[in-house]
């Protein structure tokens, strides 16, 4: 001792013992800690006991895995939930669960007309045992995937910072189908087997995988996307996706071409809550086929029903009608004031319910406006507007524009150019959605992110663009791409492709496959590109004037796979279609035809012609349901059949 003194002094040794004291004590609280943390292992499955989602009983880092059966869906998962810089997923106290149930119906615009809402939920409540925050992870299982969200209680008047690191760890082996963020949501799919992502590689949602061995399926995305950045996922290279919220997401080139770096910068910091943090939903589709990934309603699910303030009978409101839409943009046409009343004229001929009409009817004056609106109304056609989000970011600018589409009743309005998943953003998209709901104007968000479901709540908006569509001029691949997209982008909801063009912007596929993406393509605003006058001079015109914009029932049927066949049988009332969109490669099918009901039908079909891809082949037949069907398709190839009752 007397040495140690003679070399630290009296000060140092006090110091080296206070260090040690120190750490004896942490070593007691740890051990106390340990012994009074008994983190529960908390299984909830979905009603039918298939698919499940389980915290592992780890205090020290919440766990989560997620299996089908028998099958593992997602590896051993961290969650991470930071608030104001302290990871309340680690080092937490476990409190109590309380268990619920749903069971509802609602009508739908979507891939059915009556969406089933039937999952186990569980709330667990927990407490950070540091900075002895109390929180609740809550989680719903449903038959066909999972979702979890964080609830953090706080003071009306006090604001803190959210973020989420959160990692979706996919099994070795699975094929994983993603976009990077380049051009945000308007990107095109890459197929890779998931130990093949490198570190960094960013995916916008959602991320559909197929597990090994053909075990199944699932995509990971997000629901109810509210007061909150949006989510999107950053590989780790070791198979898994971490979250990462808008602030953190790479700058992507529209918004740098449309708003500049400078206020990106401003954009790229976590964005403070006030009160109450609730985090969208994180949420898994678990499939053991494509069929239950596309007819899943997770997403709305998870999101409120609409307020009768704005809606009184729901989705079925008056005002709130899906339909198909004519558009000058992409296949040419006079866009003076005369024609584009004489593109309403040829919607109105060919049956469709809408013309959008670009940003140039802001030059027009006003008798001119409501002139084309009372032209267009005459032919059952009603207008929508585009405009520049840019010109919409106040509440004086949101009550004037949807004040005067109103007044002038315009059905709908386009809005664009937003680019980003910043709260600020996504603020924006609800405080348009709840003004033109006010003022009865439809909405379709171009240069959007992702849909969330929440389109549930607000009914009045019909479609939504965040995909690489038929705008995209140099995109060359479109047979897989179109064959990639029913099984990625179009399981988050509606999407804006623009869909059917019989010029050179259809590439590598037929004019029968671009037919069939009609039925494939499916949103409440069905918006077509090619000319409508070439529409109604078209051998299939009958078969194109047929397909609606919604449908009443789905099937996904054996053979689809992602990026090479997409074989979709839809229903609407008493009347069948069967559309199918071939990949890249030729391939000849047989599909049994015992979706049809009783009875004999009326068939009329649409193949490919073999010598020609800008040419068709018609049949009309009578088929029954035990018939089977040999559908012949050149690369890129489609077919299309549509099947009625007397």
């Amino acid at each position: 001792m007397r040495q140690e003194i003679r070399k630290y002094g009296i000060i140092g040794i006090v110091f080296v013992l206070f260090l040690a004291e120190a750490g004896f004590a942490r070593q007691r609280s740890r051990t106390r800690r340990s012994q009074r943390v008994r983190m529960q292992q908390v299984e909830v499955a979905g009603p039918d006991g298939k698919v499940k989602l389980t915290i592992l009983p780890n205090a020290e880092r919440l766990t989560f895995t997620v299996t089908l059966g028998n099958t593992t869906v997602l590896d051993p998962s961290t969650i991470v939930m930071n608030v104001d810089g302290y990871d309340l997923s680690a080092g937490v106290v476990f409190d109590k669960v309380e268990r619920y149930q749903i069971n509802e119906t609602y009508p739908w615009h979507g891939v059915h007309s009556t969406a089933a809402n039937d999952c186990n939920g569980a709330r667990i409540s927990l407490k950070h045992d540091l900075s002895f925050i109390k929180y609740v992870l809550d989680i719903r299982v449903f038959n066909d995937g999972v979702a979890l969200r964080h609830i953090v209680p706080g003071a009306e008047n006090a604001s803190r910072l959210p973020d989420e690191y959160t990692t979706f760890v996919i099994p070795a082996g699975s094929t994983v189908w993603s976009h990077d963020l380049g051009g945000h949501y308007e990107a095109a799919y890459k197929k890779r087997d998931i130990s093949n992502v490198p570190p960094g590689q960013w995916a916008g949602p959602p991320l559909t995988f197929k597990l090994p061995g053909n075990a199944g399926y699932g995509s990971i995305t997000e629901a109810n996307l509210v007061n909150y950045s949006g989510m999107a996922l950053e590989a780790d290279g070791r198979r898994g996706w971490t979250t990462g919220l808008g602030h953190r997401q790479p700058l992507n080139y529209p918004y740098e071409l449309r708003f500049g770096r400078d206020e990106a910068r401003r954009l790229g910091k976590p964005a403070e809550i006030v009160g109450t943090i609730t985090t969208p939903w994180r949420v898994v589709f678990v499939g053991g086929d494509l069929n239950t990934l596309v007819n899943s309603t997770i997403v709305p699910n998870l999101c409120p029903p609409p307020d009768p303030r704005y809606f009184p009978d729901g989705i079925k409101t008056s005002w709130l009608k899906p339909g198909r839409a004519v558009w000058r943009y992409l296949d040419g046409g006079n866009r003076s004031f005369e024609g584009m009343k004489e593109f309403s004229r040829l919607a109105g001929q060919l049956g469709f319910e809408y013309h959008v009409i670009e940003g140039f009817w802001s030059r027009w004056s006003d008798e001119q406006i409501k002139e084309i609106v009372e032209y267009s109304r005459q032919q059952g056609v009603g207008l929508w507007f585009w405009r520049h989000t840019n010109q919409l970011r106040t509440p004086e600018a949101r009550e004037a524009f949807f004040k005067r589409l109103h007044d002038f009743g315009v059905a709908g309005a386009k809005l664009d150019f937003l680019d980003h998943e910043a709260k600020e953003i996504i603020n924006l998209y609800e405080a348009l959605l709840e003004k033109s709901a006010e003022h009865h104007v439809l909405v379709n968000f171009h240069g959007a992110n992702k849909p969330t479901g929440r389109a549930r709540t607000w009914p009045n908006e019909l479609v939504r663009e965040a995909v690489r569509g038929m705008e995209s001029s140099s995109l060359r691949e479109r047979a897989r791409h179109e064959t990639i997209l029913p099984f990625t982008r179009y399981l988050a909801g509606h999407a804006d492709y623009t869909t059917m063009h019989f010029g050179d912007r259809r590439r590598d596929t037929t004019w029968t496959h671009q037919i069939a993406s009609l039925a494939v393509f499916a949103s409440p605003l069905l918006t077509i590109v090619a000319h409508p006058q070439k529409i109604l001079d078209h051998p299939a015109v009958d078969m194109i004037k047929s397909i609606p914009a919604v449908w009443d029932e789905t099937i996904v049927l054996p053979g689809s796979e992602i990026g090479e066949l997409a074989v979709f049988a839809r229903r609407t009332g008493r009347t069948w279609f069967l559309a199918v969109m071939c990949g890249p490669n030729a391939q000849v099918i047989r599909v049994p035809l015992s979706f049809l009901g009783e009875g004999q039908y009326n068939a009329l079909l649409v193949r490919d012609n073999k010598e020609d891809d800008a040419a068709v082949v018609l049949e009309n037949r009578t088929v029954r349901r035990g018939e089977t069907l040999k559908i012949e398709m050149v690369n890129g190839g489609g077919f299309v059949g549509r099947f009625t009752r007397d």
